[in-house]
């Protein structure tokens, strides 16, 4: 059982009129859980559906504590902003227990239907179980502090601030660096105030129909709304995991930018006889190509790095082979493909409504060494297409770097290769979505996640 799902009970009593603390199950669970995010560098996406598994939680409760962890991760950049105000020193030299502590009972006391009392109540109590008496004193005196204003109390000098790269930033709980990231694209700092918006707001799960094996129709017909743009996907409210087409692996979750990515390669490489996926991940694309590969009788392969991610993959892409190792190694199966789709690492910033702890992990300097990456999978990608072959470069990113900054660089790197204009294989109705012959998708645009798809043709 992981750490944290365990109880603990850190406090001792001294006598015995000693009150052992009763915080409830379901704010004990997320301090565990925020704790393993923040400070062992686990996921909240993976961890939080486990717990909830297995415990005995009712719908009420689970939905309380999906906000609570998810908000609390999206907006502690904020929180630690107003904590900030109330101590007398630095707030990074404060304990990580008190730090993340607070932040709950922040977004209890601002984000969350909480009444005051109660949300202060209930964090002391969860204070006094996993950090002892002391520090719960502390605890209870800060969060008096922080409600004895409204959040528009506190947030009213940061509208006074000139800057508006920091404005932003602690309004909307995003490093600076993302909000500068996003202005060298956009060059209009409202819009940049409204993908910032957008990044808050929870995304409701996108279903995906896999060809061959089920359709769009049947996911809205089990009540999900058609997506816009993607003839494959509907969005539905509730959780996947309990619905027989996701469990019997005829449909999957996979969001509308990322179906559009694989669609958009599909309809550029109708005349590849043989694809790989070069950077399968945990299976979405691959899931979906591979099905469009063998209702149009073509090969398939998928490439993943990881054993254990490679068995999720196998387990989507049914009679097609999925090879292990680093994509950078490609060429030593000494085989060739007619078209290549790599969605290479990245920082992952177009889809951080749906991975809150994203933008407090990522910094400016890993950038460097994704890049690199980037530029080495894609040399490895071409070396292994036929001449007059496809190769599509796709991230989960808006950032610059890892994309039309990259589009030159892999010609640079390549001048084997030529780019092709995505603009003909794109839906009819997707308008906007495109920037120097590449598909650049935004999420307060177009709701999806922050695609990036750019499409090379191998020189004969």
């Amino acid at each position: 059982m992981h750490d944290w799902l365990q109880v603990r009970n850190l406090v001792k009593p001294r006598r015995d009129t000693f009150q052992k603390p009763k915080p409830d199950a379901v704010r004990s669970l997320i301090f565990d859980i925020l704790t393993e995010v923040n400070r062992r560098g686990g996921y909240s996406n993976l961890l939080l559906p486990q717990a909830l598994a297995v415990s005995e939680f009712e719908v009420r409760d689970r939905g309380f504590a999906t906000e609570l962890l998810y908000g609390t991760l999206r907006m502690q950049g904020r929180h630690d902003y107003i904590l900030r105000q109330i101590v007398d020193r630095p707030w990074d030299d404060i304990d990580e227990g008190i730090i993340d502590v607070m932040r709950l009972g922040v977004h209890q006391l601002h984000e969350m239907r909480v009444a005051t009392h109660a949300a202060v109540s209930a964090t002391v109590e969860l204070a006094r179980k996993v950090l002892g008496e002391s520090k719960a004193s502390f605890v209870n005196a800060l969060l008096r502090k922080v409600s004895a204003q409204t959040l528009d109390e506190w947030m009213a000098p940061v509208h006074e601030i000139q800057d508006p790269v920091t404005r932003l930033s602690i309004l909307y709980s995003h490093p600076e660096w993302i909000v500068s990231a996003y202005f060298d694209l956009l060059k209009d700092f409202d819009r940049v105030e409204l993908e910032l918006q957008i990044n808050n707001v929870p995304a409701l799960p996108t279903l995906v129909a896999w060809p061959g094996a089920s359709t769009q129709e049947e996911l809205i017909a089990l009540g999900g709304e058609a997506t816009k743009y993607s003839p494959y996907g509907a969005r539905l409210a509730g959780s996947p995991g309990a619905l027989e087409i996701i469990r019997h692996r005829r449909a999957g979750v996979q969001d509308e930018g990322s179906q559009l990515v694989a669609e958009v390669f599909a309809q550029a490489t109708m005349s590849a006889h043989s694809i790989l996926d070069i950077c399968a991940g945990p299976g979405g694309k691959a899931a979906l190509l591979s099905h469009i590969a063998n209702t149009t009788e073509r090969d398939f392969v998928a490439n993943e790095l990881s054993q254990p991610r490679a068995k999720l993959v196998k387990a989507v892409v049914g009679k097609f082979p999925v090879w292990v190792g680093d994509a950078r190694e490609i060429a030593s199966h000494g085989q060739k493909f007619d078209a290549v789709l790599a969605d290479v690492p990245c920082t992952g910033l177009g889809a951080l409504r749906r991975r809150p702890e994203v933008r407090w992990r990522r910094t400016v300097q890993d950038l460097r060494a994704l890049t690199e990456l980037q530029l080495e999978i894609s040399k490895a990608s071409v070396s292994v297409i036929y001449p007059g072959g496809i190769y599509g470069y796709a991230t989960c990113s808006p950032h610059f770097a890892e994309t039309f900054g990259q589009v030159k660089m892999i010609l640079k790197q390549n001048p084997e290769l030529e780019q092709i204009d995505v603009s003909p294989f794109l839906p009819t109705n997707l308008q906007g979505a495109t920037r120097d012959m590449s598909m650049a998708l935004w999420t307060s645009q177009h709701g999806t996640d922050s695609m990036f798809l750019a499409l090379f043709r191998k020189k004969a």
